[in-house]
């Protein structure tokens, strides 16, 4: 007889008396496991097969030890690029001696508590919002154009208040005239006189 078992997001093929490694599971060594997500049962004559698991079945273990798997090396390359990447993983484990494969009477665990209680059929129907009365639509009155006032008036106030523009004066004549004075003031380069032949 064997049963095929969903152990902590692992599938198993498991016999009574046979040990398995399975991912770390909570509980002290020697403490008792009990698994419900049995798929499938084969009792010698008779093979029941569940969608997707088995009402009633269970699977009891009994945890050996926790451990640490085999070392894998995680190495990663990206070759003429320059990448290189080397890690080790050891998975958390648990050896467990399966004890009993039961195919029928078994009792789930209990789900655990829910934080809100469930409301009772009369509660839900007196929870119920009462029935709002229809709105009525509201037609949109149409728009009146506001009357255009005068433009003479509304230029003659917005000149009232905004003081003229002032155009930059014009530049005296006196400071035009010393632009080129000044240039004319700088001393002309001095050339090398030339050397007169003594004779």
């Amino acid at each position: 007889m064997y049963a095929i078992v969903d152990i902590a997001g692992q599938q198993f093929k498991v016999e009574k008396d046979t040990k398995v490694f399975v991912h770390r599971l909570e509980g002290t060594e020697g403490s008792k496991v009990e698994f419900d997500k049995v798929l499938l049962i084969d009792n010698d004559k008779s093979v029941v097969v569940g969608t997707p698991v088995i009402n009633g079945a269970m699977v009891t273990a009994e945890i050996i030890s926790h451990m640490k798997g085999d070392k894998v090396i995680v190495f990663k390359k990206k070759r003429r690029k320059g990448y290189r990447v080397k890690n080790g993983h050891r998975q958390y484990m648990t050896h467990i001696l399966v004890t009993e494969i039961l195919e029928k009477g078994a009792k789930k665990a209990a789900p655990k508590a829910e934080a809100k209680a469930v409301s009772t059929p009369k509660e839900v129907v007196a929870e119920k919002p009462a029935a709002k009365a229809p709105v009525e639509k509201k037609t949109a009155a149409p728009k009146v154009a506001p009357a255009k006032k005068e433009a003479a008036p509304k230029a003659t106030a917005s000149a009232a208040k905004k003081p003229a523009a002032k155009k930059p004066a014009a530049k005296p004549a006196a400071s035009a005239a010393k632009k080129p004075a000044a240039s004319a003031a700088k001393p002309a380069a001095k050339k090398p006189a030339a050397k007169k032949a003594d004779k």
